[in-house]
Order: structure tokens, then sequence, then C-alpha cells
């Protein structure tokens, strides 16, 4: 059902549904670019509910308390605690050897102003826990949302991210002006 009314917010907000091939992975990392609006959540989130399948997001511990933690983990919010000792990267590469199944969604920028520079996390992350890369976008040039292709890590940081960015080139952000791409 949750399905289904994903699909029809999408289309009466005007937005297709793009390739999706891939999603059926049980682990990845999922790159989503360009984030420049807090729209992208809710596209990106009705998107994946839509083709049936769940990710989960990291989000600040400080916002998981109640009654708002009850909706943000229902929707597959992660705390994540910046005071632990690990690495925000440690902790999440450990969710992925705890689960069976685990998809987790990150945005490079890291924030929706521009940057030139993405985060590499999303890349540490998806290394460190021998899973792939699937390549998400949000073009509102064309109101579609998908999946460009899985991209598998192969420990060439800057070589790989840079070939990852030119894959969303010609994508059109919600604000293209905060699109480094």
């Amino acid at each position: 059902m949750k399905q289904i009314i994903c699909k029809t917010l999408l289309r009466w907000f005007g937005w297709k549904l793009g390739p999706h091939e891939g999603v059926e992975l049980p682990k990845c990392v999922i790159c989503v670019a360009p984030h420049t609006s807090n729209w992208d959540f809710v596209v990106g989130k009705l998107f994946y509910t839509s083709i049936g399948l769940t990710a989960g997001f990291l989000m600040k511990k400080d916002w998981f308390f109640f009654p708002f933690n009850l909706l943000f983990k229902s929707m597959g919010g992660i705390p994540v605690n910046r005071d632990k000792r690990t690495s925000l990267t440690d902790q999440v590469v450990e969710m992925f050897q705890t689960n069976d199944r685990f998809q987790v969604a990150i945005t490079p920028e890291g924030t929706r102003k521009r940057v030139d520079e993405w985060k590499k996390g999303f890349y540490y992350i998806a290394l460190k826990a021998h899973v792939p890369i699937l390549l998400a976008y949000i073009d509102y040039g064309k109101k579609t949302v998908g999946i460009k292709e899985i991209f598998y890590p192969t420990g060439n940081a800057d070589q790989d991210i840079a070939i990852i960015r030119e894959k969303y080139n010609g994508i059109r952000a919600c604000h293209p002006e905060h699109f480094g791409g």
C-alpha cells in the first residue's frame, strides 16, 4: 500500500520514475546527488518507497528525541553519535556487518550549499564494508528520479570519485547554482 501511495504522490507532483535496476542488492551505499534542497529527501524517499524498498539515512542523534525518534526510525533514520570515539565510517561499516540486508543513502556533498569537493565518507564506507555504490539521481530539469548504475569501488578514491561525479553531468539540481557536480 505504501508503494502505491508513494508512486501516486510522485505522479501528482509531476515526477517520473527513471531506471532503477540494481536496487535489489541486499547491501549497498546509495550515493544520492545532487543535493541542494530539503525536497531532495522527500522526492528520494518517495522514489525508493515507490519501488518497494527502504533505505536508511544518517541523521544527528540529537534529533532522535520523542516523538520525532518514532517518526525518523520508521522512515529508516539512523542516529549518528558524533561523540562516540569511533569514526562515522566505522559505525556504518559495523551496521553493514551486523545486518543481512542494509542499504544506506548518503549525499556526497554533505550539505545543500555548493561545495567543490565531495566528502569521501560514502566511498570509504562502501570500500571498507565491501559493498557496491548505487548511483541515484534526482533530476529537477526532467523531473525524473532513478538509478544511474552500480559502481564497485577499486580503492583509488580520487579516481573513482572523479568517475562517479562525471556520471552526474547533465543532471539538474533543484538549485543548480549550489551543485558543484
